[in-house]
């Protein structure tokens, strides 16, 4: 049988924006992905779905695998003819034991390549607002493990030299030893009043850093609980995290939010709030999926030409029209007559993408807004065709019939229930790590309460803000016993984004 091929792939130092390129091709072609500890998660929603996920530990004194077993499984599964992706945390050559995985692999005789990634070394205090060079501070700079060999006789350290001859000191992995490192700077002629910073999660929104002197940091670093993983800056430049601290300074940093919108809608949604620093739990309470019965959606589509309005109140109704209007061996060209309305800028810029422009975009983004918009219209007569959710609100047709519309109103997808997620949801309830929970729908309301234990609901979701895109799903989230805090002006992802930082803005600590 061929051989696979391995790549030790750098995950880089916990945001998954920070990996490589390259390093994300080699994820997302992998037959086999072989992850650690500090390997973002995130990173594994692009392999394959087919592909084998094999996690191995690596969490410092709490190896799932030793390794030994971690090295003979790489080259076992590359033996098999398979394409391995082994992702390590930060660089597979920094202290990530990357080079006697290789040695494995040259000894097997199986090809590999080495993927290098943004070390938490230099990422972390880069978040931090460290940096680890300065002309005006020092030119010189050293990587040093914070967690030697324990099998090893004696230090391979100079310590004197690191003590006295380089500018800055980067330790990685070396929470626990902290007094040990502390002892042996000062033992060595470094002075006590020299800055120091620890930094732990770096990168990621659970980033917290500690910082003071040589003679302080223990006891602060204990005051604090900091605990692994986190990496230790020593030097001048600490003192430059005063002004050029950025990342922490972001207006939702830290904030545990939960986002329920469908998962193939949610990243525009997590990734702004992402950009605000929050900590976005994605949890889905809704999947977007087509009707078992498309039947009516293609002999709409087939008859396109007989309707004079075609209405889309969503984005999924434009996708799914779309879909079956391409099934049927027809494109826009087809819609030469229809006007066209859709609620909301993003439902208009969607079925923008198809070469068709909205006639109407109501200026509120909601049924009634459309209803109001076709009140200078003579509709009587005319026919309307209405692709949307099998659980709409009847608004929208009962009010366009009694203008004298003629409505077809057909059922282009469904949402159902999806508890993919509820276990993690409800981990981090109990927990009380949620800061914030937000609604886009009334069907992500009902559902969210459809996955919360009735008998525990009440305790669960005690005291927590909610955020909804609009008052329409504000009320659904009132009737259910939530408490909504914040609903948004402007009835968008952006307008929930504003309402929210507006939220925290304004709340007392």
């Amino acid at each position: 049988m061929k051989k696979g091929k391995v790549y030790l792939v750098g995950a880089g130092p916990g945001d998954p924006g920070l990996i490589t390129v390259k390093g994300l091709e080699c994820i997302q072609h992998a037959d086999v992905v072989i992850y650690d500890y500090l390997a973002s998660s995130a990173l594994l929603g692009f392999a394959r779905p087919e592909a084998e996920i094999v996690y191995v530990g690596k969490k410092g004194g709490d190896h799932t695998l030793p390794q030994d077993a971690i090295s003979a499984l790489i080259a076992a599964k590359a033996a098999q003819g398979l394409t391995v992706t082994r992702l390590k945390g930060g660089d597979p050559f920094i202290f990530g034991r990357g080079g006697e995985e290789a040695e494995v692999l040259v000894k097997e005789q199986i090809p590999f390549e080495i993927v290098p990634g943004v070390t938490s070394a230099i990422a972390a205090p880069a978040y931090a607002g460290i940096p680890l060079t300065h002309r005006d501070h020092t030119s010189t700079l050293a990587f040093v493990t914070g967690h030697e060999n324990p099998e090893k006789r004696e230090s391979s350290i100079n310590w004197p030299h690191l003590a006295e001859g380089i500018g800055t000191l980067v330790f990685l992995m070396g929470v626990k030893n902290l007094p040990n490192i502390v002892h042996n700077l000062t033992a060595n002629g470094m002075s006590p009043e020299t800055p120091i910073a620890l930094v732990r999660w770096g990168t990621t929104s659970r980033q917290v850093t500690v910082s003071g002197t040589l003679d302080t940091i223990i006891e602060q670093v204990a005051a604090a609980g900091l605990k692994a993983p986190a990496i230790i800056v020593v030097g001048d430049v600490v003192k430059l995290r005063n002004q050029l601290q950025w990342f922490e300074k972001r207006p939702l940093f830290g904030k545990k939010i939960v986002v329920t919108r469908a998962r193939e809608q949610a990243s525009d949604l997590v990734r702004a709030l992402n950009d605000y620093g929050a900590d976005c739990l994605e949890c889905p309470t809704i999947k977007i999926t087509p009707m078992e019965d498309s039947g009516p959606l293609d002999e709409a589509v087939q008859n396109i030409e007989k309707y004079d309005w075609l209405i889309f109140t969503s984005v999924n109704g434009v996708n799914f029209f779309f879909k079956h209007l391409f099934a049927n061996n027809r494109d826009a060209r087809s819609l030469g007559r229809v006007k066209t309305a859709s609620i909301g800028p993003a439902t208009a810029a969607r079925l923008s993408a198809f070469g068709i422009s909205s006639d109407i975009i109501p200026d509120n983004y909601r049924a009634e807004s459309v209803v109001e918009a076709f009140s200078g219209f003579q509709m009587k007569g005319l026919k309307v065709l209405l692709p949307r959710a099998k659980e709409a609100r009847p608004i929208l047709p009962a009010a366009l019939k009694k203008m004298g519309a003629l409505v077809d109103e057909i059922s282009a997808y469904q949402t159902l229930i999806d508890d993919e997620r509820a276990k993690t949801l409800l981990n981090r309830l109990t927990a009380k790590e949620v800061d914030l929970i937000t609604f886009t729908s009334s069907s992500t309301v009902k559902n969210f309460i459809a996955l919360l234990p009735s008998k525990d609901f009440n305790r669960l979701i005690a005291n927590i803000p909610i955020a909804c895109i609009g008052p329409i799903t504000a009320d659904t989230a009132r009737e259910a016993g939530l408490h909504v805090r914040i609903v948004a002006e402007t009835f968008t992802i952006p307008g929930l984004c504003d309402a929210i930082l507006q939220y925290f803005s304004t709340k007392q600590p």
